[in-house]
């Protein structure tokens, strides 16, 4: 009995050792990961034909010192996919890259944006193809109504990201980090004009400068997010045309002392 006694107390001793020893490790690690990928990706609509889809994402050197190879993969990936859809991607270091891809109408945007996401999309022929698997797990599509009022444009946004296998991987398509919480993701909409958020359930941070409004998304990891939003843009076009008919109708007035159908009274 006393030697069983005795192997407890030695047994319950080592597991104390562990303990002390494995938990400030474990949780050394866990603060050393978190962060370990920002990735905000953000839609600027200048006005009815001028835009660019930009994304800033940022590796934490604790994950690029875990999986290099992989993550230098991943960033020339994206580098290789911006170009193949007009745009261009400025690597500001080894963990950190700025892609821009331009648009010019509603169309353009969401073909280019899940084209991107989605590079089996259809509807743009690149001939590119992807056959790593992502460092970061995520698919999104967009879609966009439009409605024309002469001198502004109404635009009807809707975005879809699924974030339910988000996952940190290697070339092998390994588990390098279960990321959840470690994985930063934010949707930001810069536009001209106050945009409307239509799903009450998302939340969103709105801030205005003397140009843009933007606003901001915070998306979760480990579920599909619905961002649903409308704002409006000007139309230079329709304003320029309603500019030069106000300008020919002026001039007529001023040479004939009427305007145009209207008889001249004597």
């Amino acid at each position: 009995m006393v030697s069983k006694q005795k192997k407890a107390t030695k047994n319950h001793k080592k597991r104390g050792i562990l303990n002390r020893l494995f938990l400030p490790l474990i949780l050394s690690i866990f603060v050393l990961l978190t962060g370990c990928v920002r990735y905000d990706v953000g839609v600027n609509f200048y006005e009815q034909h001028n835009g660019e889809i930009v994304q800033h994402i940022r590796l934490a050197q604790q994950l690029t010192s875990l999986s290099k190879t992989e993550a230098n993969q991943w960033l020339n990936s994206l580098e290789s996919r911006a170009k193949a859809l007009q745009g261009k991607a400025q690597k500001v270091s080894d963990e950190e890259i700025i892609v821009r891809i331009p648009f010019s109408n509603g169309q353009e945007l969401t073909d280019k944006f899940n084209h991107f996401f989605n590079p089996n999309y259809s509807k743009i022929d690149s001939g590119l193809k992807v056959e790593n698997p992502e460092l970061v797990q995520l698919k999104a599509e967009m879609s966009i109504n439009q409605n024309n009022w002469i001198f502004f444009e109404r635009n009807k946004l809707n975005i879809d990201v699924d974030l339910r296998a988000l996952g940190v991987l290697s070339n092998q398509g390994n588990v390098i980090v279960s990321p959840g919480s470690l994985v930063n993701l934010e949707f930001v909409l810069n536009a001209p004009f106050r945009v409307n958020n239509l799903d009450k359930q998302s939340t969103l941070n709105s801030e205005s400068n003397a140009n843009y409004t933007q606003t901001s998304w915070q998306l979760e990891p480990g579920q599909i997010n619905h961002i649903e939003t409308s704002f409006w843009v000007p139309s230079y076009l329709g304003i320029g045309t309603v500019i030069i008919i106000l300008v020919i109708l002026l001039g007529f007035f001023a040479k004939h002392r009427h305007f145009p159908g209207v008889q001249k009274t004597v």
